[in-house]
């Protein structure tokens, strides 16, 4: 009997070691109910019950990190993917905000005149390129008599103030363009 009792004293000691070196090791963000120096006064003040107590109370679980089973998320289960679409919405969205932006700033062109009036370019005329007149030709330009060339609708198509109507045709500096 007396061997008996000494094993299991023997035991009860080893246990209460593991428990307080379990407790003070732990990580401090999942240890639950008390902090970590009163669950060590309780682990060594209270034989058994203790080191008990914080294994199955003061001991939590690992968070997992992935699926439970271990097996891949479906796209719409996985929050990180989700989060990585809106963010991408959010881009695109801001890109397409600066693009528009930007063709904006481009349609206040530095080489067009800006006197109003027809011929500047800009459509406003009986010239423009939504007017609608008689000298336009079928690319959707109408050449206005100072020169320049009011492009498409989209202001894709422009020339240059000293650049002549057609390739090949000498412009003032008497060179041939093209």
């Amino acid at each position: 009997m007396a061997r008996l009792l000494f094993g299991l004293g023997v035991a009860a000691v080893i246990f209460t070691i593991y428990a307080v070196a379990d407790c003070a090791f732990f990580d401090r963000t999942r240890i639950r109910g008390l902090r970590r120096g009163w669950w060590i006064v309780v682990i060594l003040f209270v034989p058994i019950i203790g080191p008990l107590l914080w294994f199955i109370i003061g001991r939590g679980r690992a968070t997992r990190v992935g699926p439970s089973r271990g097996g891949t998320l479906a796209p719409d289960d996985d929050a990180e993917f989700l989060r990585h679409l809106r963010n991408d919405a959010e881009q695109n969205e801001r890109i397409r905000r600066m693009e528009q932006e930007l063709a904006e700033l481009d349609a206040d062109d530095p080489l067009k005149p800006t006197t109003p009036g027809p011929g500047n370019g800009r459509g406003s005329g009986a010239s423009g390129a939504a007017g609608g007149s008689a000298g336009q030709t079928g690319s959707g330009t109408a050449p206005s008599g100072d020169g320049f060339d009011t492009g498409d609708a989209l202001d894709t198509e422009r020339k240059r103030p000293d650049a002549p109507d057609a390739p090949g045709e000498a412009g003032p500096s008497g060179r041939p363009n093209g």
